[in-house]
Parts: structure tokens; sequence; C-alpha cells
């Protein structure tokens, strides 16, 4: 009985000395870098939709504007149709990926609590646990709760979901960016071509 209260109490010094460390690998460390990792992602998602919604304005009005404006005075100025075919596919094909990257893409994967003692599916994702009752989510959490390791994986496997999102995210706007870059300029110069080539036949 001596040995094992001495033991007890050795464990739960070293337990009080680890806890009472602020350099990594303690409590506060594991907490403050899944907290600010979270921010990171969270703040580069809303950065990526503010991106994909200001590039589908801005295309949108081009759009627009070449409709409204250029369209009806293509049967009399017909060398505006090159120039008004490149503006107008490129910033089609902006918008496009830029819609893309905004779209929401969820995939929801009917999970159980048989499936999460078995660490398939993620339960701090909404696509997964969207199906349990409510009764089901408490017991799968408190369960998730017990474990240290198994809840720190879970938050790992999220960010990385999260990560996988935002690549893809920031994929697509590249793309939109690149092709509504390649539009203005090839639309440009296709304007500037042909005005330029009108000059020299009427000289």
């Amino acid at each position: 009985m001596i040995e094992k209260a001495e033991a007890l109490e050795k464990q739960l010094a070293e337990a009080v000395h680890h806890e009472g460390k602020k350099g990594p690998g303690t409590n506060r460390g594991i907490e403050t870098m899944f907290r600010s990792a979270y921010r990171v992602q969270m703040e580069l998602t809303s950065l990526a939709d503010n991106k994909a919604n200001m590039m589908i304005s801005i295309n949108g009005i081009i759009i627009s504007i070449i409709i409204a404006a250029v369209a009806p005075k293509l049967d009399s100025n017909p060398w505006l149709l090159l120039p008004t075919a490149v503006m107008l596919v490129g910033t089609m094909i902006s918008i496009i990926y830029a819609i893309l990257a905004a779209r929401p893409r969820v995939l929801r994967s009917a999970i159980t609590l048989e499936d999460l003692e078995h660490s398939q599916g993620n339960i701090l994702f909404f696509g997964n646990f969207a199906n349990l009752e409510k009764e089901q989510f408490t017991e799968g959490m408190l369960e998730l709760m017990q474990d240290k390791q198994v809840l720190y994986e879970t938050m790992i496997h999220n960010i990385h979901d999260i990560g996988m999102v935002l690549n893809r995210k920031f994929g697509l706007l590249k793309l939109a960016y690149t092709s509504f870059m390649v539009a203005l300029i090839l639309g440009v110069l296709s304007f500037m071509g042909v005005f330029i080539w009108i000059l020299q036949r009427a000289g």
C-alpha cells in the first residue's frame, strides 16, 4: 500500500510538473496550435470566397457591358466580332472557374456510431454527423472527449479536410484569374490590332 501511494504521488507530481511547462507539447501549447490552425484555415476560406465573389462580379459586369453595348453594333461593325468573341470566351471561362470555387461542395457521407468507434468518418464535420440523432451525436462527442489521442487525431483529420477544400478553391481561383488576365490581354490586343488594320486599309 505504501509503495502504491508513493508511486501515485510520484505520477501526480510528474503530471503537475508537465502541466506547469509553457513550452510546446503541453496541453496549452497543443490547444493554441489547434486554435491557430483553425483560425488560419477559416480566414483563408473567407479570403478565397471573397476573391471568387469579386471575380464573379467583375466578369459579370464585363459580359453585361459587351452584350448590351457591343453586340448590337456587330452588324454594322463586323471587325468587332473577333475581339468581342475573345473577351466573351475568356470572361466566361473565368466566371465558370470562379463559380466552381465559390460553390459549396459537401460530401454527405452517412456514418454511424460504430463507424466512429473504428475511426471511420469525422464527427467534427457536419457533413458526417448531420444524419445522426441528437442523442447519438451527444454520445459520440462524449466518447470522443474521453480519449485525448483520438480527439487530437480527429481534429488533425478535420484540419486536413479543410486544407484539401482550400487547395481546390485556390486552384480554381488561379485558373479564374489566369483566364481573366489572358482575356483582357488578348481582347485589348485584338481591338488594337483590328483598329490598326482598319486604319492601314483606310490610308
